[in-house]
């Protein structure tokens, strides 16, 4: 069904050649390799399931899916986006886990009126300065999920910080966001520590932050980077001590996989939390772990509402790839249940409307999990 790695691959399914006439080409960027490979091996799960449900056909046209790897360089992710564009012809494009690599491709996707459901990568002028018409965001901005966490951090949690960060466009962007509410709330920042994409040792960032002596770290990790700093944490002797209060992909379930009670009590902000509670979200966890085996996180969740609305936008065209301008149009209109919530597009900057959710890091029927603990509101990023 999905062909992995430098050179894409194109495998339609028995399912997919019910359909009729030429297939959909779909392409798909994510990681396969590198700090965010888990990411992009939960985003590809995401793809495979809806796609899967609908038989891999939408808008009476089989549906194939050619996979490149991302990697951690926006180099050569663009060039991969380049070939998927360029050479395989793709009718429309999706995924991209990093934001470098999402502004790195941006005008190439635009120029190309590429109809494109981007599925991760949250930079902030994706969808303001720098938006285009052909771009659409189903996952989120910095800006939505670090901006309420900081309010709440100083009214209910802490009033001195430490913030750390991954020291490229999404983490200095989330930590901009996080000081802005957080100091405006009365918060006083202690110290801000970035820190190299795919950390080897967090040792040093341990020290400042027991020297800064918080009584709350916030910080953007994610991937493999999250999992040492929670453990080089906990090692330190500093859970319990300082509180926790990051970003969701800091403590995710792809995290939570690895590092499982050493995120007890941790504090994030998100937009899903796999123990959310509505009907959509309970199917789709339900479907998720029969089909692999696990619990979900919520990059499989970015997938899964990425493919559905490739696949709503051709049932409301019937099939016919041929116009870039009613592809976004079906795009802009698209209104479904997502196990996040309810799903839509904010019609002038193409970035998903979504509730944020105040999570906290908790051990339930023997599974650690993050529970839902308040609903910080329906943000739509201010463009």
């Amino acid at each position: 069904m999905v062909g992995c790695g430098q050179e894409s691959e194109e495998a339609p399914t028995p399912a997919a050649r019910r359909g009729s006439g030429p297939p959909v080409r779909v392409g798909v960027l994510v990681p396969t390799s590198g700090v965010y490979a888990a990411l992009g091996r939960d985003l590809l799960n995401g793809y495979n399931l809806y796609f899967e449900k609908a038989g891999f056909v939408a808008g009476g046209r089989p549906i194939e899916l050619l996979v490149e790897d991302e990697t951690a360089d926006p180099n050569t992710a663009l060039t991969r986006a380049r070939k998927l564009i360029e050479a395989d012809r793709v009718d429309i494009f999706t995924g991209v886990v990093s934001t470098s690599s999402a502004y790195a491709m941006r005008d190439l996707l635009h120029q190309s009126r590429t109809l494109s459901v981007i599925t991760n990568a949250g930079g902030n002028d994706l969808t303001r300065s720098r938006k285009s018409p052909y771009i659409f965001r189903a996952s989120f901005t910095s800006w939505q999920v670090s901006f309420p966490l900081g309010r709440w951090v100083a009214e209910e949690l802490a009033r001195r910080v430490v913030i750390i960060y991954a020291d490229y466009g999404f983490g200095q962007e989330s930590r901009a966001a996080f000081r802005e509410s957080f100091v405006a709330a009365g918060g006083r920042v202690l110290d801000e520590i970035p820190y190299p994409l795919g950390n080897t040792d967090f040792s040093s960032v341990i020290d400042r932050i027991r020297a800064a002596r918080p009584e709350a770290v916030y910080g953007f990790a994610s991937g493999s980077d999250a999992v040492l700093f929670l453990r080089q944490f906990v090692q330190a002797g500093l859970r319990g001590r300082i509180a926790l209060a990051v970003t969701g992909w800091t403590v995710e379930q792809d995290v939570l996989r690895s590092v499982g009670r050493d995120a007890l009590d941790a504090y994030s902000s998100l937009y899903w939390a796999v123990t959310l509670d509505n009907a959509a979200n309970r199917q789709f966890v339900e479907d998720y772990r029969r089909r692999y085996g696990e619990l979900p996180s919520v990059f499989a969740v970015q997938a899964y509402d990425g493919a559905r609305v490739i696949a709503e936008v051709l049932e409301a065209v019937k099939g016919d790839t041929s116009d870039p301008d009613a592809l976004v149009r079906a795009a802009e209109a698209l209104h479904f249940d997502s196990p996040r919530g309810t799903f839509e597009f904010d019609p002038v900057t193409h970035n998903v409307v979504q509730n944020i959710y105040l999570r906290q890091v908790r051990e339930e029927g023997g599974q650690v999990v993050n529970v839902v603990v308040k609903d910080l509101g329906r943000l739509r990023d201010p463009g």
